[in-house]
């Protein structure tokens, strides 16, 4: 499984549509560790046990037993939380390393929630603006500012036919 950047909007409709409880985690202007497990902290609702690091989050993120209960356990194929990661690329630029430990944490909490038989899921989106969206669509080469393409988060372009 890997996170590939998407537009917001339809993640968002799809998880309202799945009864899934959104969680927006945005990172604007997070450029560093600290600043991140803060973010977290405070866009999923850890409770104060989580310390700030990566451990911590990937155990929290595994529990998720503070987060509200999503109300549409009875909609089939539903229930679950949506964690919306906006503002994402200026951290990823800036902290490479750091980005790939966060990217496998989440990696490894949507893993762990997929394999529990009829529970809820966890889904993760490296959401887009939709302007940003568009840009990369319609440029040949990557948005200004974002880490280089590594097979692992993002889709290759097709060559040119």
């Amino acid at each position: 499984m890997s996170l590939d950047p998407q537009p917001l909007a339809p993640a968002l409709e799809a998880a309202e549509a799945a009864g899934r409880t959104i969680v927006r985690l945005d990172l604007d202007g997070v450029r560093g560790k600290a600043e991140l497990m803060r973010r977290c902290g405070d866009a999923l609702r850890l409770p104060e046990w989580v310390g700030g690091n990566w451990d911590a989050l990937a155990d929290a993120l595994r529990d998720l037993s503070w987060l509200p209960v999503p109300e549409s356990e009875s909609v089939p194929g539903g229930g679950g939380w949506l964690v919306a990661v906006t503002s994402w690329r200026g951290y990823a630029a800036a902290r490479p390393g750091e980005w790939e430990t966060l990217v496998d944490v989440l990696e490894e909490a949507v893993a762990f929630w997929r394999e529990r038989a009829g529970g809820s899921e966890l889904v993760v989106v490296l959401a887009e603006a939709e302007a940003e969206a568009e840009a990369e669509t319609e440029s040949s080469g990557p948005v200004a500012g974002a880490p280089p393409p590594t097979g692992r988060l993002y889709t290759k372009p097709s060559p040119p036919d």
